[in-house]
């Protein structure tokens, strides 16, 4: 690539911030632009873990038959603002219709190669910066009440093992003498060794956006609404009233995507899955690692000066304001899971994760327009695959062939989609 080529990534999530770094460190000129500056949307308020097991998808087989009434029960980790259904609804056809064994198999297969060394690459991309001291190695467990509540996640758990996962399982005695803080009512625990959580996601992400700076990085603050192109080639992305040149650009502009790709004659069909956290500051007592209660489809994560709680899953689009019903859950989820706990002060944040009609994240060359990359797309992966993907794509752009099989992600699967 000789003197490196002049790069303009549009969205500065963690993926393209990762992005930014990676291309930066493959001697590229990068400009990285952002309506609200780094770590303002899913990116600041995930729930910290490096979740590299988290391979299976949410469309598991019998999604079709539980959804209606996990909609109608306050205490599932489902909502629905119901004047934004006409609107989702072609999208949540085409996201329901992958709710088989076959379609949850190939969906894991994917994600696990973006995730699988999640660890390995935040350490990679954090080494020799600021941010290096949020990224901790910790286990990671998933939370059952029984054995039998386990078992019932039979298929997902076949999955992992199908990809190589191996585990702890901790039953009764066992999981309490590994975290008492935990109530007795949760009763069986699987392990995993080997994975890690961030200390404080927004504080990580803007330390390495300010490394990406004092490495000669240029960081703008704009919205991007349109991408300028000549002869069938991208030349730069109009941003804050003007034209800023470049001879490549990424949009990874998480679930504001959509709108830039459908000007490229690209239909992603690309939804808003908004997520919350409840942040418990000043906590009587620390979990000893991560902890995903399943049955109510949360994590806990510690972090510093305080507990995340975070999950859910909303569909009301992404104007609408944040709700007090997946919150009051998340409450009621924490002092079930840990009812000796005690905190000071909470803190509450809501955001949007964009997923894919197919759950796979779209990573890769838009077709019919050279010079344009995609980046977006991992609904609960994106923290955990971010840096996977940054690394992918400046690979890409600077013509090296990545070690990973990309074809399942590349965004020429969507290129019969009208606009």
């Amino acid at each position: 690539m000789g003197q490196g080529i002049s790069v303009a990534v549009v969205g500065a999530g963690i993926v393209g911030v990762s992005t930014a770094l990676w291309l930066q460190r493959e001697g590229h000129r990068v400009t990285l632009i952002d309506r609200e500056g780094p770590a303002a949307g899913a990116s600041y308020g995930n729930g910290g873990v490096l979740a590299s097991a988290a391979v299976v998808p949410v469309t598991v087989p019998g999604l079709l038959a539980k959804a209606p009434r996990m909609l109608l029960d306050p205490n599932q980790p489902l909502f629905l603002r119901w004047r934004h259904l006409p609107r989702l609804a072609p999208w949540l056809w085409r996201y329901l219709s992958h709710a088989n064994a076959r379609e949850t198999r190939r969906i894991a297969r994917a994600i696990h190669g973006v995730v699988a060394d999640s660890l390995s690459e935040h350490l990679a991309l954090a080494r020799g910066t600021l941010a290096e001291r949020f990224v901790v190695p910790s286990d990671y467990l998933y939370v059952y009440r029984s054995r039998q509540e386990f078992r019932a996640d039979a298929f997902g758990w076949s999955l992992r093992e199908e990809l190589g996962w191996q585990w702890e399982e901790l039953e009764g005695p066992a999981f309490h003498a590994y975290d008492p803080v935990f109530s007795r009512e949760l009763g069986f625990a699987v392990r995993f060794a080997g994975h890690g959580h961030i200390t404080d996601p927004a504080a990580y992400l803007r330390a390495l956006a300010a490394h990406f700076q004092t490495e000669g990085g240029r960081v703008i603050r704009a919205e991007v609404t349109d991408i300028a192109r000549e002869a069938g080639r991208v030349t730069g992305v109009r941003a804050g009233g003007e034209t800023i040149a470049a001879e490549a650009v990424v949009i990874a502009a998480g679930a504001w995507s959509g709108a830039l790709t459908r000007r490229l004659g690209l239909n992603v069909p690309l939804e808003t899955e908004r997520g919350y956290h409840l942040e418990l500051w000043e906590p009587s007592a620390m979990p000893r690692a991560p902890v995903m209660i399943a049955g109510g489809k949360f994590v806990v994560t510690p972090m510093e000066g305080r507990l995340r709680l975070a999950g859910v899953v909303e569909f009301g689009g992404l104007a609408a304001g944040p709700r007090r019903a997946p919150v009051e859950l998340l409450r009621r989820g924490a002092r079930a899971a840990m009812p000796g706990l005690r905190w000071k002060e909470e803190r509450v944040w809501m955001g949007h994760r964009p997923t894919t009609a197919d759950s796979i994240p779209v990573i890769g060359e838009v077709p019919g327009v050279e010079g344009v990359w995609l980046g977006f797309g991992h609904h609960h992966i994106g923290l955990t695959a971010g840096p996977r993907t940054g690394r992918l794509l400046a690979q890409m752009i600077s013509g090296r062939k990545p070690n990973l099989d990309v074809a399942p992600y590349t965004p020429a699967r969507f290129a019969r989609q009208r606009p």
